[in-house]
């Protein structure tokens, strides 16, 4: 075999090295399995539902089990844990405005319509932390060719299931205002270890391969 030979299969084997250690690198590193890792690091398991702003870096799930609900952003970087019971509520804004809400102690203020927006569609939850009083996800617009809401339809519908969440675990807590406990959570920096926890999702394989 000739030198010259050597060196083409050399470079070529290397180059195919490269390659697969990229799309590795990439698959384990994507925005929605960073953010699926640090929801399960936070919530101890599965999460029983999650939402991801696909484009932003930023998301929620939570677990009834564990009884907590866990905001993360920076792609999963960094994370906020909350008890479930400091989860005051949500709103819905369509365009700058509050289309429908779900609060704790008030009547859930039902949404209208179901199209309509033009600039944003966000989600916006509301806890009980003078720190961090709340979190926001835009839904809408996004990254839609990386499995993001094409339309805003898409973003008002889900996000409209969210209040529907948010409102029937604060009615199965069923705790008034005055005796909700404090929180307990966790603000800190994830690091960047790599588990082989199989990822989940929103619904039954969101994060799964």
């Amino acid at each position: 075999m000739s030198e010259w030979l050597k060196l083409v299969l050399a470079v070529g084997g290397a180059a195919v090295v490269l390659t697969l250690g990229a799309m590795a690198w990439t698959r384990l590193m994507n925005e929605p399995r960073r953010l699926g890792r640090a929801f399960r690091q936070g919530l101890g398991r599965q999460p029983d539902a999650a939402l991801i702003a696909i484009g932003t870096g930023r998301g929620v799930a939570l677990s009834l089990a564990a009884r907590r609900l866990v905001t993360a952003w920076d792609r999963g970087g960094w994370r906020m844990e909350y008890a479930l019971e400091d989860l005051i509520g949500a709103e819905l804004e369509l365009d700058g405005h509050v289309a429908a809400r779900a609060l704790r102690g008030e009547n859930r203020r039902r949404l209208e319509r179901q199209t309509g927006a033009e600039a944003d569609v966000r989600l916006r939850l509301l806890f009980d932390d003078p720190t961090h009083p709340d979190f926001e996800l835009a839904l809408w617009p996004n990254a839609a060719s990386r499995g993001g809401f094409s339309r805003p339809r898409e973003a008002i519908a889900e996000a409209n299931r969210w209040l529907a969440r948010i409102e029937a675990v604060q009615r199965r807590a069923g705790a008034p205002a005055a005796a909700v406990a404090k929180p307990s959570r966790a603000h800190r920096p994830l690091t960047a270890e790599l588990d082989d926890i199989a990822p989940s999702g929103a619904d039954e394989g969101e994060f799964a391969d």
